[in-house]
């Protein structure tokens, strides 16, 4: 009885930490744009375990991963930030960590854990120095455009190929698979079936998509189901399973750097998206408490990768959540439980076929691809190493390539070009430590 009787007053202090009123926002706008933002990218928790899994890691217990990451990390940056932005591991980062790290050069996925922990302390340290400024000031915004859009090529190819859109072929390396695959046209129809939901501006659009696609597959024989073991129990498998020291005696520190480099850019292109959408950015362009964001996703990562996922980052879905009304901290917190919430469904994602994630995969890689208008592509300093980030990402399956081709060519060009900057030292310091890698691969 009395704690019903602090009940106002405690809302009322809540009301006020987190600007209600100078937000014009309320209770039942924030908890609703919180479940939006949920069914929007709620996909994560059947998409992210099914791309880990290719790793050897534990289905049931990548599902609890990502769902306790995505609910802990949402919630430390509703309190800590006070911004409407959602966490969960990374689409890309997740592909990079299970087909390029983990397959192609056969790191066991232990150790990749270990190198994702080491990007997060990474992050950790160089936003307490504060010398994350000086990295977002050295790379061209351009760049930063190339990565997301091959980010999303990526993961579109991942996605035609899990679907057998795309086949290997001996003569011209990828063919196209046979639409008669069940599995190839129940991918098709899940692909139609989401784009014609998110036209309809139906939320939850991609979730509705995958679990619509199951369906079909369970009921044309397409889909098989194990039971396994679920919930927290389930998290034993992958939680504190990293090995840390195994990543520093392998030398992972270049996948060390792309973890923490992409992480650091989708994290703060997000953050423009989100907060430009909810109109949160001051006159001068500043982003307020933007410390305590950078905080909070660093340490996100270094929590996802001790409970067992790859690295935990901002996602730009909070913007449905803004679009439906969402300005506070709030927004991002009942996302959070929610994701908690959903630790329950651990034993039940081996029950959706790639049929339904491989859709999911090609319409989140097209919607990265809208960061490629902000690239000018008339001017060919600018437009060359964009291109040789945009396309060699998916072409060589590696985030590193495109990210050190791109800004080696970006020095060289400008360099032979005669505009060399001395502010621009970091960027050809960069541009160095990428050609040494690359000269050292070609020896070994």
């Amino acid at each position: 009885m009395y704690a019903l009787l602090l009940l106002p007053t405690m809302l009322k202090r809540l009301e006020t930490y987190f600007e209600f009123t100078r937000l014009g926002t309320n209770w039942r706008t924030e908890i609703l744009a919180g479940v939006t933002t949920f069914l929007t990218m709620a996909y994560i928790v059947l998409v992210n375990p099914a791309i880990l899994a290719a790793a050897g890691m534990p289905l049931a217990a990548v599902t609890a991963a990502t769902c306790l990451s995505a609910g802990f990390a949402s919630i430390m940056m509703g309190i800590v930030a006070r911004y409407p932005i959602a966490l969960a591991p990374g689409m890309g980062l997740n592909a990079y960590f299970a087909y390029a790290v983990c397959i192609r050069l056969h790191v066991p996925w232990q150790t990749a854990l270990g190198a994702v922990f080491l990007s997060g302390l990474l992050f950790l340290a160089l936003t307490a120095a504060g010398i994350r400024q000086m990295i977002l000031r050295a790379i061209p915004h351009e760049l930063y455009a190339a990565v997301a859009s091959g980010i999303g090529l990526f993961i579109a190819l991942i996605g035609f190929q899990k679907a057998g859109l795309v086949v290997a072929d001996p003569n011209t390396l990828l063919n196209l698979g046979s639409i008669r695959n069940p599995t190839a046209a129940l991918a098709l129809l899940g692909l139609l079936l989401m784009v014609a939901l998110e036209v309809r501006k139906i939320r939850g659009a991609i979730l509705i998509g995958v679990l619509t696609i199951t369906a079909l597959a369970w009921a044309m024989g397409l889909a098989h189901w194990t039971p396994a073991a679920g919930g927290f129990s389930s998290l034993a498998s992958t939680a504190f399973q990293l090995d840390i020291r195994g990543a520093l005696n392998k030398g992972l520190l270049e996948i060390v750097f792309v973890f923490f480099f992409v992480d650091l850019f989708d994290n703060l292109g997000t953050l423009v998206a989100v907060t430009k959408r909810a109109g949160l950015i001051e006159a001068d362009y500043s982003i307020p408490r933007l410390n305590r964001i950078l905080f909070t996703d660093a340490t996100a990562t270094i929590f996802g990768s001790l409970t067992g996922t790859s690295t935990v980052t901002s996602y730009v879905e909070s913007t449905a959540g803004v679009a439906a009304g969402g300005r506070s901290g709030v927004t991002a917190i009942v996302t959070g439980l929610l994701f908690l919430a959903a630790i329950g469904a651990a034993p039940f994602v081996s029950i959706v076929p790639p049929a339904a994630t491989a859709p999911a995969l090609i319409l989140v890689g097209s919607m990265m691809l809208s960061t490629i208008s902000e690239i000018r592509w008339r001017e060919p300093l600018i437009a060359v190493p964009a291109f040789l980030t945009l396309v060699l990402i998916p072409f060589t399956f590696s985030i590193a390539n495109g990210l050190g081709f791109g800004i080696i060519s970006w020095a060289a060009l400008h360099l032979a070009a005669g505009k060399l900057r001395r502010q621009d030292w970091l960027l050809y310091l960069l541009a160095v430590l990428f050609l040494v890698r690359f000269i050292y691969m070609g020896t070994t």
